[in-house]
């Protein structure tokens, strides 16, 4: 009997997968034997970007003792940096607080006054208003300034000659202020021919200084100064 030897020839399928097989590829799971199986290739063109010009340490195989040096150069520049912004946020700060605590227009526009000496004649003391306080300006005529000239400072409660309390003899000028309780004073009255406070009886003379009542103090006298013979600037 003749036996017919059967062909070991494989099957272009069975060769296909003897391929991917032999080049590491294995079937997927549960595909059918007669699936035609394909190769599946890695890119190996893909471009890393490079990150050496951001790096502090160019050397990626230095110690990190080795570049202590340079980092702590960049960490002094960013604590420097960094204390300068806060020291000019907080000027900003304060320049803004002091800004708005500081007076207002109006108030400054008040800080000094400018007076026309010709309209206050002889004998006369005329009132303004200053820093929301009133003002005595007072023209005085030869027998008040030589009156006044004449009184024994030591006999006074707040000592002070008249010569201190004006720049010009002809001129006194005081704050309308009783020394007292902060009343105002009636000019041209009272015992002494100066200022007369009638809520609690103060007298002052024609120098604004304190002779009989409970006031403790003269009259006040604020900075100023002529700037010529018919101008008075107060503040």
């Amino acid at each position: 009997m003749n036996v017919v030897a059967k062909s070991t020839t494989l099957s272009p399928i069975i060769k296909s997968a003897t391929t991917v097989v032999s080049n590491g590829l294995r079937p997927v799971a549960g595909s059918a034997p007669t699936q035609t199986l394909q190769k599946r290739w890695a890119h190996s063109d893909i471009q890393w970007p490079d990150f050496s010009a951001y790096r502090s340490v160019q050397d990626p195989t230095a110690k990190s003792k080795d570049s202590a040096p340079s980092r702590k150069t960049a960490a002094y520049l960013v604590t420097g940096a960094s204390a300068i912004c806060t020291v000019y946020g907080a000027k900003g700060v304060i320049h803004g607080l002091v800004g708005s605590m500081s007076a207002s227009a109006d108030v400054l526009a008040m800080a000094k006054i400018e007076v026309d000496l010709t309209t206050i004649p002889e004998g006369k003391s005329v009132v303004f208003k200053w820093r929301g306080k009133p003002l005595f300006v007072r023209h005085r005529p030869a027998n008040e300034i030589a009156r006044e000239a004449g009184v024994d400072v030591a006999s006074l409660r707040d000592p002070q000659h008249d010569l201190e309390r004006v720049k010009k003899p002809e001129w006194l000028v005081v704050l309308g202020v009783c020394t007292h309780l902060g009343c105002i004073p009636i000019a041209n009255s009272g015992d002494f021919g100066g200022y007369y406070c009638p809520c609690h009886g103060s007298h002052y003379d024609a120098s604004g200084r304190i002779r009989k009542g409970p006031a403790p103090l003269n009259l006040e006298v604020p900075e100023y100064e002529f700037t010529d013979e018919k101008t008075l600037l107060v503040g």
